[in-house]
């Protein structure tokens, strides 16, 4: 006889005690069987309170950002589908059972809700282009096939979630969770989903450009370690054209003086050279550490039971 999967709703919260009570009581209507986790990241209001009012379990991470939050209730929940969300009452719970469904249907493990707003207040416009850039970044780096990167709201199968290396510290852990499906070629999708402006009282706590140059260098860090090769190939590219802009007109003047009088520049080039050929190098033997690591990771993701 089948039984019915196990759910569990996760969700990371900072000083979310304003939104964070009507978020479990959504999802409670949603999923009324489903264990619901609030982890709480250090507040300084009463959102662990007022989480335990709403009868959800109440986890504490003590290091601070969202990554840690994330690695923790990965490890220590267990369910057979797992939803994360985020606490601040954006994102739409009644789109949950429909994730659900497509997860289960189509044998997926991850399912990211594509946010769609009409409401100017819920993005505010360097958010927004922030997303498509780093997007675009992350499509064009590892594959098109996620258009949302920064989704905060998810649902994944256990395989996942069990088998996924967080190393994230804070926003960037939505990234590395879209990395990782594309790079170990998971089957996931996305869904359409209503995205709202925070209710008043509610303060974002992503910072458009220190947050967005810290998801952008963990993406390049992301590059240099699953795709080595073509990483530093770039490098080498890049040493060997500046080596040769510089040693081209070194070259031509002693072809038709004899002379080298620019002896700075010739050194600068031969050092150029010697780095696109390191970097090159170092790209072929990376390669194959990159390799091992995606077997280990595979070897991890097929030992949990689906």
């Amino acid at each position: 006889m089948d039984t019915k999967p196990t759910v569990a709703v996760l969700i990371p919260c900072h000083n979310e005690a304003t939104t964070v009570g009507d978020v479990v009581s959504a999802f409670r209507l949603a999923f009324p069987h489903a264990e619901i986790h609030v982890c709480d990241n250090n507040s300084s209001d009463a959102t662990a309170e007022i989480a335990r009012q709403a009868q959800a379990t109440v986890w504490s991470e003590s290091h601070a950002g969202k990554g840690n939050v994330v690695r923790r209730l990965f490890a220590e929940i267990e369910a057979d589908i797992y939803i994360m969300v985020d606490g601040d009452a954006t994102y739409d719970a009644a789109s949950a059972p429909a994730m659900v469904d497509l997860l289960q249907e189509h044998h997926l493990d991850m399912v990211v809700a594509r946010r769609i707003s009409t409401q100017q207040e819920a993005y505010r416009s360097g958010h927004r282009s922030g997303n498509r850039i780093l997007t675009a970044a992350v499509g064009y780096i590892f594959g098109r096939e996620m258009t949302d990167i920064l989704s905060g709201f998810r649902v994944f199968s256990r395989r996942f979630v069990k088998s996924f290396p967080a190393s994230s510290r804070g926003f960037e852990i939505e990234t590395e969770l879209t990395v990782h499906a594309l790079q170990m070629r998971l089957p996931v999708a996305e869904m359409d989903s209503p995205y709202f402006a925070r209710p008043e009282g509610s303060v974002s706590k992503l910072n458009t450009w220190p947050d967005g140059l810290r998801i952008l260098g963990k993406i390049l860090r992301l590059f240099s370690l699953e795709k080595p090769l073509q990483f530093f190939c770039i490098i080498a590219l890049a040493c060997f054209t500046v080596a040769s802009l510089l040693f081209v007109p070194v070259l031509i003047e002693y072809i038709e003086t004899g002379l080298v009088p620019k002896i700075p520049s010739l050194i600068v080039a031969v050092g150029g050279y010697l780095l696109a050929v390191l970097s090159f190098m170092v790209g072929i033997i990376l390669r194959t550490t990159s390799t091992g690591r995606l077997e280990a990771k595979r070897f991890a993701y097929l030992n949990v039971r689906p």
